[in-house]
Formats: structure tokens, sequence, C-alpha cells
């Protein structure tokens, strides 16, 4: 785990950050339909859960590119991990109330299911918000609402506009004529990357859920 501070300097985007951080501070929020279509029955066939597998997907994805891994660490150095791990949100039926767990990234997703399966093995009853503690400074959030299938999700986070890291939201798939959708919000500052970087992560996404057989485990 390794905090890489930025010349802001000779950083290209500088203009850019500074504009949306400082004089128009800004995120946005960006929502799109994943077709799952040829994911879900690759993972019903190998008793894979869902959530994991697309937690594991985004991870990958927001793994692949600086922008997405950029924040301000705990002195307030502009910089980027060279790895983000996920913390997601877990539901208890019981009292309808949630915790937080983060799982440990490897771009394996066998071993990173593994982990998953642990720790909620481990945490999965414990009612705290922060049902795992420890939790490092390189993680990003990820939850679900798989009771509606939503267009749009806007989620405002009150610390100032400073909270550089994306914000993942999943909720509830549908049918769509042939096909299966899973809506996705992800919540973006515009001062650390652009639409057409969120383009690029929900095109990726979409290639992993139609590539599922290259990265899922044969057994």
């Amino acid at each position: 785990m390794r905090f890489n501070p930025i010349d802001l300097e000779s950083w290209s985007r500088k203009p850019y950050f500074e504009h949306y951080l400082n004089h128009v501070r800004c995120t946005y929020s960006m929502t799109a339909n994943l077709d799952i279509t040829r994911l879900l029955p690759e993972l019903k066939s190998k008793g894979i859960k869902l959530y994991p597998a697309l937690i594991h997907m985004i991870a990958t994805v927001v793994n692949r590119h600086i922008e997405f891994r950029t924040c301000f660490d705990s002195e307030g150095r502009l910089g980027y991990w060279d790895s983000l791990s996920p913390s997601f949100t877990i539901f208890h039926e019981d009292d309808k109330t949630f915790s937080s767990i983060w799982t440990s990234y490897s771009e394996d997703f066998k071993e990173f299911y593994g982990r998953y399966l642990d720790d909620i093995g481990r945490y999965g009853d414990v009612k705290e918000f922060a049902a795992k503690a420890d939790e490092p400074p390189n993680t990003f959030p990820v939850s679900s609402i798989p009771w509606v299938s939503f267009t749009g999700f806007n989620l405002n986070v009150y610390n100032d506009g400073t909270y550089l890291l994306p914000i993942f939201t999943m909720g509830k798939y549908f049918q769509q004529d042939e096909k299966i959708m899973l809506p996705l919000s992800g919540q973006f500052h515009h001062a650390v990357c652009d639409g057409y970087h969120a383009g690029v992560l929900y095109n990726e996404l979409q290639i992993r859920a139609d590539e599922c057989e290259d990265w899922l485990p044969n057994e």
C-alpha cells in the first residue's frame, strides 16, 4: 500500500483540478445499466454470489485508472494509491440496519472471493456501522439497494466537497426484452475525473461482464 504524491505544478490536470476544487467545486453522478445477461447465469452455474462478483468487477476497473485512485491522504497531500480495496455494505434482515466491511483486493477473483466469504463469515453478524475494524485508508465505498431498479441515484457528501474517490451504488436487476440489466450509479469528483473517464469505467465494466468466463474460476 503506497501513496504517491502528485506534483501539482507539473500535473497536466492542474487547471481542471483547481477550477473544480477551488472555484466551482463540483461532483457529479452517473447511472447506467450494466448488461449482466451473460454474467448472471455463469455465476449461478458456479454457485458464486452476484454482489461480490460486481464488487470485484468495479474494483478491478477502478484499479486500472489513476483518476479513480486520486485523493488527499491523512496529511492533506494530493496523490494516488497504488491500489484500492472495496469497502462495502451488508444488510441485516432482522433489524433492517446495515454494516460496512472491507475486503483486501486481489486481481485474481478466486482469491478475492475467498477473502470476501471469510470476511462475511467473521463479521457478517456484527451489528456495528464498521463491522470490520482497522479499515485502511486506501478503500473506496460500494453499496447496494437491491429492492429497487432505480434510473438515477445521487449521493450528497457534506465534507466541504473534498472527498475525491468514487462511490458506487448498485440497484435491483431487471429484465428488458431479452436482456438482464442492473443499474449502477457512480459518484465522481470533477476535480480528478471527467465524463470521459466515467464513460471509460462503465464501458470497461460492461466488457468485464461480457467476458466473465475469462476471469471466473473454472471449477
